[in-house]
């Protein structure tokens, strides 16, 4: 088997303050995180920013970078930005901070979907900030906007203008025969780093089945063009790394997409999960990959050739 990449999704947009006291906002805490989960073996840092006031998922550059340049300077990790940034931005908010740092990679989500967070809302009975309540809440009338235009947008500003690459976000079968669609089109050429995402409810449920489905699916469409990595959101989280691994694929932890390091244990850093996961592939006869390494099998430009 080839060497196996960790990415890391450091703070995202899904989870509140009031969920964690551990979540990273400001650009110190997100800074601290990054670096120190890069230290435990990340090779790529997916990226969101907050208001450091208020705790909000913000697409404003400035708080962008005010952790984007010492994340490069204290690290050789791939630095990810997300373009899916939070469902209740436009397409214009959500480019705005990767149009200015041009990085290496960037999260691409291949569809328009439910993106449903409200049964979250009832496990919280303390709010810290007044938004975040109605945020979960008003999540079951919310539709994340993916249409083909937004990703034709996205590949042509970022892809075709910047040279950066792309984390495909494929939160359902469908999203695989959409970037197929894409590549034939000329507007994303191999190797595809596809990232499979489970357990979103709006998205495909986190059934084994589901990842032996969808790996079967990316094999009919895509041959040996592609990376297969997978995610899956809370409890969920390592087992359907650890089944990624054994097959063959790569991995992506982090407290984006899971609050916990164990049943019923917060993380306290996502240095905590990268080094569980990277315990855990090791014991499966992986070996991890190095930014560098990573950058090679994934055809990136190389942090130099950013605007950070």
């Amino acid at each position: 088997m080839s060497k196996i990449i960790i990415s890391c999704a450091i703070t995202g947009s899904i989870h509140t303050p009031s969920m964690s006291p551990y979540l990273p906002v400001t650009a110190e805490e997100i800074s601290r995180h990054a670096i120190d989960a890069a230290d435990a073996g990340a090779a790529i840092l997916h990226l969101h920013a907050r208001d450091p006031d208020t705790g909000q998922p913000s697409a404003s550059p400035a708080h962008f970078m005010a952790f984007l340049p010492r994340i490069k300077q204290m690290s050789d990790a791939v630095i990810n930005i997300s373009t899916g940034g939070s469902a209740v931005m436009t397409l214009e908010d959500r480019l705005a901070a990767p149009m200015v740092a041009e990085p290496e990679m960037c999260s691409l989500n291949m569809g328009t979907m439910n993106f449903a967070l409200y049964p979250a809302a009832d496990r919280i009975s303390d709010w810290i900030y007044d938004w975040e309540r109605p945020f979960l809440e008003n999540s079951d009338d919310l539709v994340f906007k993916n249409t083909p235009r937004d990703i034709a947008t996205i590949l042509r500003e970022l892809g075709q203008d910047r040279s950066a690459r792309f984390e495909f976000e494929c939160y359902d079968v469908g999203h695989l025969y959409m970037l197929r669609h894409f590549a034939d089109r000329g507007l994303v050429e191999p190797p595809f780093f596809i990232q499979f995402v489970f357990g979103v409810l709006g998205g495909i449920g986190p059934d084994p089945e589901n990842l032996a489905h969808m790996k079967r699916i990316a094999d009919k469409l895509f041959g040996q063009d592609f990376a297969l990595s997978v995610l899956a959101a809370g409890r969920n989280q390592i087992p359907f790394a650890t089944m990624a691994a054994a097959m063959g694929g790569h991995v992506r932890v982090g407290l984006e997409d899971s609050l916990m390091i164990s049943k019923g244990t917060l993380a306290q850093r996502n240095a905590d999960q990268v080094a569980k996961i990277r315990r855990i592939v090791e014991d499966l006869g992986r070996e991890v990959a190095t930014p560098d390494e990573a950058r090679a099998m994934l055809g990136l430009k190389g942090a130099e050739k950013t605007a950070i």
